[in-house]
């Protein structure tokens, strides 16, 4: 008999196999209604007073990197505001309105604000499907975002997987994405390789550098790259998104989005969760770091 209280045993098979999964309705209309006016309100009380211009880049170019700076190195805690790459003239002014200039908002809101926070560590739904697709023994939940991929310039998101970037040893990583507005080809929806988590190792992880930044460090179970290394073989599955969506994401699948080239938003709100120790760890060289004040919050709490 099934002990399963919100997943199917198919979609579990599913998102094994695919390495990622689509819950439509998850979201209910009120949950997107809070969730979309709580993102205008961030975006209406972001101010450039004191504001570093940081802009979230994706790309190969080295110039204007956001992932060297303090004021995204420890945003960690803290609820921050990252800016479109195409929002920032050359005179380092923006030139659109600011509402639409920012390209995510992150990387504590499902700590520190109570709209996001109820949707990533109280609620029920949510704490269900973890218990049923049984990833983690002991999730703990990490880096939240706000994402705009504003009209006309929403920057492109290059392949990649997401344990590269919160790694742990073994890796564990799983994105939470929700979907806040209907995502098209032409907004950006995310697109997947299928099974490329079982096909395609992790090669690298994202790490602080010790004379300070962040770059890539080889990891020491992969192999150095030779002329015969291929690029992962298949073809990427772009599918319906509506709004209301969760979509779970193994940290090790390979997805990507494309450039916003329509006029509209693409709002979507994401968390990860990675395994606890000692089942994993999750050491020092990772970019975000846990504080004192703010360690990283259990999905399951154990109280004394």
């Amino acid at each position: 008999m099934s002990n399963l209280q919100f997943l199917t045993q198919d979609q579990i098979d599913q998102f094994h196999r695919d390495g990622y999964l689509l819950i439509p309705n998850f979201l209910s209309n009120d949950d997107i209604q809070e969730m979309m006016t709580r993102s205008k309100q961030l975006l209406d009380d972001f101010t450039l007073q004191g504001h570093p211009m940081t802009k979230f880049t994706t790309g190969d170019s080295t110039e204007d990197k956001h992932v060297g700076d303090d004021y995204f190195l420890n945003s960690g805690d803290k609820i921050r505001y990252f800016l479109e790459e195409d929002a920032v003239g050359k005179d380092g002014k923006l030139n659109r309105q600011k509402e639409f200039a920012v390209n995510k908002i992150g990387h504590a809101l499902h700590e520190l604000d109570p709209t996001f926070r109820r949707i990533s560590l109280q609620n029920d739904k949510l704490k269900a499907l973890a218990k049923d697709l049984q990833f983690h023994k002991d999730p703990a939940v990490l880096q939240s975002m706000l994402i705009f991929k504003q009209p006309e310039i929403g920057g492109k998101v290059p392949e990649h997987n997401d344990s590269t970037f919160l790694y742990t040893d073994p890796p564990t990583a799983l994105g939470f994405w929700f979907a806040l507005e209907d995502c098209t080809p032409t907004n950006g929806a995310l697109s997947f390789l299928p099974g490329s988590h079982k096909s395609y190792p992790l090669k690298s992880r994202f790490v602080r550098l010790p004379q300070g930044g962040t770059g890539f460090e080889p990891l020491p179970t992969a192999t150095a790259p030779s002329e015969g290394d291929e690029p992962p073989q298949g073809e990427y599955v772009q599918p319906p998104c509506p709004a209301g969506t969760l979509v779970l994401i193994h940290g090790s699948v390979l997805h990507k989005s494309e450039k916003n080239t329509s006029s509209k938003t693409r709002y979507a709100y994401t968390f990860h969760m990675i395994e606890s120790e000692p089942n994993a760890r999750y050491d020092e060289k990772n970019w975000l770091q846990p504080t004192p004040e703010m360690p990283f919050s259990k999905l399951f709490p154990v109280h004394a």
